[in-house]
């Protein structure tokens, strides 16, 4: 057996004294095998690469942009805009900003939608059977429209479009005072008197129990209401354009027009 003296690093063998064995220490890599790295850290790239002295710089600068981009959109936009309440109050910051290097030669929105809602109406003078004469009283024509379209799903284009058309094409022929502009004067006046003849013969009831003899035209323009916060006034008293008194030619009268 080997002897073993705690006071003495040898170590006692059948022949003698054994050298002891050198301490290995810790594992090396052993020949052959691949060892594992730890992975690296990917490289900083763009802001992060910066300082944070230079990140805040940078996320100010790009904040300056998106600030001065919206202003300059915005501004663009309400040049080329209808006049509404914010043109009217700031319109010089806005001519300052956008003339001259950045001026635009369209609109948006045109034509300017219409601020305005035009009534056409008519009365008639109607031969009775007896051969006396009734006056009708006004018929809102533009009204009726309005009901047969609201509430209907396909509404026709002559609902729509017919009545109104007529009088655009009538005031765009006639000067103020209602005298014919142009070959096409007579033409208007024609069209819209067939136009209301027919209405009337259609809903009156006075109608209904004689012949029409005259009709007389005119129309209702009110303003339409401002919304409440633009703080504009205008007046809500409705302005009417009188035409004459048209004589129903025979043909319309016998219901030619029916």
């Amino acid at each position: 057996m080997d002897a073993y003296d705690g006071d003495s690093d040898a170590r006692q063998g059948p022949e003698g004294p054994v050298a002891p064995r050198p301490d290995p220490g810790p594992a090396g890599p052993v020949e052959g095998v691949r060892q594992e790295q730890p992975p690296l850290a990917p490289p900083r790239a763009g802001v992060a690469a910066l300082s944070p002295r230079y990140q805040v710089g940078a996320a100010l600068a790009l904040a300056l942009v998106a600030v001065a981009t919206c202003v300059h959109l915005g501004m663009v936009f309400l040049s080329v805009a209808p006049a509404n309440t914010v043109t009217k109050q700031h319109g010089k910051a806005i001519e300052e900003w956008v003339y001259p290097e950045f001026e635009q030669n369209w609109k948006l929105f045109a034509p300017n939608p219409l601020q305005q809602n035009i009534a056409v109406q008519v009365r008639a003078d109607v031969r009775m059977q007896d051969g006396t004469t009734a006056t009708t009283g006004w018929n809102d024509l533009s009204a009726q429209d309005g009901q047969a379209i609201d509430g209907s799903l396909l509404p026709s284009h002559t609902v729509q479009n017919e009545l109104r058309r007529a009088w655009d094409f009538f005031v765009t022929t006639h000067g103020n005072d209602n005298r014919p502009i142009g070959l096409r004067g007579s033409l208007s006046e024609q069209y819209l008197r067939r136009i209301v003849v027919l209405r009337m013969y259609e809903g009156d009831a006075t109608s209904e129990k004689g012949t029409i003899a005259r009709v007389q035209v005119r129309s209702s323009t009110t303003d339409v209401p401002p919304p409440d916060w633009s703080g504009e006034k205008v007046s809500d008293t409705p302005v009417y354009r009188v035409l004459p008194w048209w004589t129903v030619t025979a043909d319309e009268a016998g219901g030619g027009v029916r």
